[in-house]
């Protein structure tokens, strides 16, 4: 990262960037091993597929966390005063990492898990909150591709620990013992943060008082969401049970948490990577088409196998990791870099997360609904359905991001 110098005094962009990274990689744990570790510790013990997808509800908080963004931003960004963001992530973690321990402790309880999740996510999705708000404001513009690149890596780091270190963990210690090594590492991660670069100890004053009108006067975002409810559908929707389809296909707690990790470190940091580099040169519409047409193959490649293809172990681990880390990173990377450039910086919180809560919001919905029917149609009438929405919906969002004007590449050719 040459060249991210700040003024004296300031924290560097680089510093900024990795104390933001351990942010998200900490919450990326709990999202894991929410979403995917504990579906795939249910499925193994027996639970149905229905009330599996009720885990979706702790989705619940991510989705409408823009209801009270504005509060937080208030809090963060006083009339007069400093930047509070550290103190939000601070207090915000401790929690995270108590309602994590105290996981452990209820067992493996679906509706009690559910209940303590939701907690958790609901402070996790608050810690986010201000976040976000701080990297958008004191990252400056030319480095927000390196910011949302952090961002959408760190997810997937995240994601490996909590879906796939979990899991090894839950396989050999237990599910106690798995937790409470969560809860300890969310809290370390995000330290660097609290107690340091975060601390934003500059005093202003601000006229502006961010409010959700604010953002839904602006045309851009409007646009922007309906391209955001799409993309996600096409992406993640066939997805959602990919972890009961692998048990399912005969692969262990172990296996699958083993891939899980690998996958998405190497996969997703990739794609997070390459994803970067081409929005830079082929502008944000480009990339996302191109994830769309590669998900829509790779999920057609799923259905194919549910349908009763022979496929050796190879090709289904290859498909799924694919999917799952390789494409959609790449494709998130363009889509959230747009989200930096349409956050109004006096109320940069705020923005960035009803574009976020629109991710979380299709991905809940989709999530449960997609348990119901794969009950009911099994898991190749899911991946075919959901293939067919990723090609239908590549023209839609190119249209809606060339009428944000944001199909022309970063870098001037």
């Amino acid at each position: 990262m040459a060249g991210m110098r700040a003024p004296v005094g300031a924290p560097s962009s680089a510093a900024i960037i990795m104390a933001i990274a351990g942010v998200y990689v900490g919450q990326s744990v709990i999202a894991g091993l929410t979403i995917i570790g504990l579906p795939a510790v249910l499925r193994d013990a027996g639970a149905s597929l229905e009330r599996i997808g009720l885990l979706y509800i702790t989705v619940l908080p991510w989705s409408l966390k823009f209801l009270w963004a504005p509060a937080v931003d208030r809090f963060r960004l006083p009339a007069v005063g400093g930047d509070r963001s550290n103190l939000v992530v601070l207090v915000g973690n401790a929690l995270c990492a108590l309602g994590l321990a105290i996981a452990g402790l209820l067992g493996e309880s679906l509706l009690s898990q559910v209940a303590c999740l939701s907690f958790v996510a609901f402070v996790a999705a608050t810690t986010d909150i201000a976040c976000d708000g701080y990297a958008v404001e004191h990252l400056p513009r030319r480095h927000h591709g390196w910011g949302n690149a952090a961002q959408v890596g760190s997810s997937y780091l995240g994601s490996a620990i909590g879906a796939g270190l979990f899991l090894v963990l839950v396989a050999q210690l237990g599910w106690r013992s798995a937790c409470f090594a969560m809860a300890a590492l969310v809290l370390v991660l995000g330290l660097p943060f609290s107690l340091g670069l975060g601390r934003g100890n500059a005093v202003g004053t601000r006229s502006h008082r961010p409010m959700l009108l604010a953002a839904f006067a602006r045309p851009e975002m409007r646009d922007a969401i309906v391209a955001t409810a799409l993309f996600v559908a096409a992406q993640k929707w066939g997805l959602a049970m990919l972890g009961p389809f692998l048990v399912d296909q005969g692969f262990s707690l172990s296996m699958i948490g083993v891939l899980n990790g690998a996958g998405s470190v190497v996969l997703g940091l990739s794609g997070a990577v390459s994803g970067g580099a081409c929005v830079r040169y082929l502008g944000p519409a480009k990339v996302l088409a191109i994830s769309l047409l590669a998900q829509a193959v790779l999920l057609a490649c799923l259905a194919a196998i549910a349908l009763g293809m022979d496929a050796p172990l190879q090709v289904i681990v290859s498909v799924a990791l694919m999917a799952s880390s390789g494409v959609m990173s790449f494709g998130f990377v363009a889509l959230y870099s747009q989200f930096m450039r349409l956050a109004d910086p006096r109320q940069a919180g705020v923005d960035f997360t009803i574009l976020q809560c629109t991710d979380g919001i299709v991905t809940m919905v989709g999530g449960v609904a997609v348990g119901w029917l794969a009950e009911r149609l099994g898991y190749g009438a899911i991946f075919g359905a959901a293939s067919g929405v990723a090609l239908a919906s590549i023209l839609i969002i190119f249209r809606l991001f060339g009428r944000i004007g944001m199909r022309e590449p970063l870098t001037p050719k």
